[in-house]
């Protein structure tokens, strides 16, 4: 009997992810990614608890951890730019902390001997058939599969193509977020910096790559327009956000122009009331981004192994299966929203009062009593979902 096919939308993490659980519940499987290549570098993600047993399942808890920054502790300053507090590595870092791009890298290179890679195309259209869903792309020919996954982030194609408008499903948090590599002109080793101004937080560190910096950037973005598809007029943005702002930030803009990595975006959310529609489904920032501190890539990578498992466990009946993936993923999901939710106003306080205020509370974080308690509520969303071998997925 034919294999089913099942086309994957996204080929950073989530869409990898299901590639690797998908095959092993017997699946042929496709990914289509917008990008011409791999993206490489990134933020960095950490797993904690139930997100590392997956990773162990996966068999690439290893290479994880031979990528892994080993991030020592952030120094926080004041308004004034001199140090002021120093945050533990482990309140941030988790049980292991790896750059997008590297996990992105790692997933590929398991996946890539049985999954078809198509790099530099989109998903433009789907038609639902009886008996699968007719794809169009901006480039390659028309195909048709049993089944659609989209995994391809906050401004998902797929979802546009099954569920309508962004717009409808997006919920902006009022601040921005940009990302980009520099010089390590500050000679950091394993550590990082965080600066503050009234609506504006600068995180610095420098890990694997010692020459490298990495930037990260956190704003109030009332009344600003993110244009997306044009990098000339996001490196403009940055800049005229950050024009006035002191510390190292002019030193640091002086990279902006030829940084080949720079990432600029809003804080959203994304919110459906149901996250699958026919032989759609989504799966990750797709379906339910969180934002910053909401464990988005390890629950993402969750709701992969579990929507491959349901799908096995149902032989292939995908209305069962969908159903029994958001029933199981949906409070996890929810969980994660919530941590998220006010990361803005943590990363860049908009007072100079909030952020003397949020600086107190690092503080805390220094004791025993406040430093479990806080790692117990990042540990929160991590933890929300119990990984549950599926026995179809474990004998492959």
């Amino acid at each position: 009997m034919t294999a089913k096919t099942v086309l994957v939308s996204g080929a950073s993490i989530a869409g990898p992810s299901a590639a690797h659980w998908l095959h092993r519940s017997g699946y042929r499987v496709t990914v289509v990614e917008t990008a011409p290549a791999l993206r490489p570098g990134g933020q960095a993600v950490d797993f904690r608890g139930e997100q590392v047993k997956l990773l162990a399942a996966m068999g690439i808890l290893d290479d994880v951890r031979r990528h892994e920054t080993a991030m020592g502790d952030q120094t926080v300053l004041g308004l004034d730019g001199r140090p002021a507090l120093t945050v533990p590595g482990a309140a941030w870092s988790g049980e292991v902390e790896i750059l997008r791009g590297d996990l992105a890298r790692i997933l590929y290179e398991r996946t890539k001997d049985h999954t078809e890679y198509v790099f530099g195309d989109r998903v433009t259209s789907l038609t639902e058939t009886a008996d699968g869903v007719e794809v169009t792309f901006r480039h390659g020919a028309p195909r048709t599969f049993d089944l659609v996954v989209g995994a391809d982030g906050v401004h998902s194609g797929v979802r546009a193509a099954a569920f309508g408008p962004e717009r409808d499903f997006r919920r902006d948090l009022g601040f921005g977020i940009a990302g980009f590599t520099a010089p390590n002109h500050l000679g950091l080793d394993h550590t990082s910096v965080l600066y503050n101004e009234p609506g504006r937080g600068l995180m610095v560190g420098s890990h694997r790559l010692p020459d490298r910096l990495h930037v990260g950037l956190v704003f109030a973005a009332d009344g600003v327009e993110f244009r997306r598809r044009d990098p000339g007029e996001q490196r403009a943005l940055v800049a005229q956000l950050f024009a006035d702002t002191g510390w190292e930030t002019p030193r640091l803009l002086e990279a902006l122009p030829g940084a080949d990595d720079l990432y600029v975006d809003s804080i959203s959310q994304i919110h459906l009331d149901r996250w699958s529609k026919g032989r759609v489904v989504l799966l990750g920032d797709a379906a339910w981004c969180a934002g910053p501190g909401g464990s988005g890539t390890g629950i993402a990578m969750m709701g992969a192994q579990v929507l491959a498992g349901e799908l096995a466990a149902a032989g292939g009946d995908h209305v069962t299966a969908f159903a029994k993936y958001e029933e199981r993923l949906r409070k996890p999901a929810t969980v994660g929203q919530k941590n998220g939710k006010g990361s803005g106003n943590f990363l860049a306080p908009r007072t100079a009062a909030k952020i003397r205020n949020r600086n107190r509370a690092y503080r805390m974080l220094n004791t025993r009593l406040f430093g479990a308690m806080f790692l117990r509520m990042t540990d929160r969303a991590a933890n929300a979902l119990e990984y549950r071998e599926y026995p179809a997925l474990t004998a492959a």
